[in-house]
């Protein structure tokens, strides 16, 4: 039997995941990482999807996105996101067989409350498995970007001692303002 479409509602954020075959830890090492967020910004250029936040952990992924509007932009944009990153995986090990578990689940978010719970969710990940003690000590997810960028990239400002966005960055180029209200949040 085949499998049912998805349908994407436009207007909303969706909070993805996506499980690497097994429950393994095939993105264990920093370089498949680094391959998991070049394939992302490659289908973010290619498909202009908007990625409010993500994390890549050693077994699986999160993506809070927003997609064009046409409802096909998160479905391409993962088609070649895991798919690139499972075919270097392979090559470079030299390895045949999947490496995504099933296809990728993703679940509409409703703006305010809920958006923010998904956004902590995410850059909590790496803090509640016992990896790190803080989101900004984990490099491979969007919290370390929005807190680490060089000022080339990012141009902030104080306001309230809270930092605040004026200038975009490679997976951020049009953050709600109030998003960044929820740095706030993670001290």
């Amino acid at each position: 039997m085949p499998r049912a479409r998805r349908h994407f509602l436009t207007g909303y954020a969706w909070h993805i995941t996506h499980r690497c075959h097994e429950k393994e830890f095939l993105l264990r090492f920093a370089k498949d990482r680094r391959s998991w967020m070049h394939w992302l910004l490659e289908a973010k250029r290619r498909y202009g999807f908007r990625v409010l936040n993500y994390i890549a952990t050693s077994n699986h992924i999160h993506l809070l996105v927003l997609d064009r509007g046409d409802g096909q932009s998160i479905s391409r944009s993962m088609q070649l996101t895991a798919g690139r990153t499972a075919q270097q995986f392979n090559h470079r090990k030299k390895r045949k067989g999947a490496f995504w578990e099933d296809r990728y689940h993703a679940t509409a978010v409703e703006t305010g409350h809920h958006l923010f719970s998904c956004l902590t969710y995410i850059d909590l990940n790496m803090v509640r498995a016992g990896v790190v003690s803080h989101p900004c000590e984990w490099e491979f997810g969007g919290y370390a970007e929005m807190m680490t960028m060089s000022p080339a990239i990012w141009n902030w400002t104080k306001a309230g001692g809270l930092k605040v966005l004026s200038a975009p960055c490679i997976f951020f180029p049009k953050i709600p303002h109030n998003v960044f209200f929820y740095l706030a949040f993670i001290p």
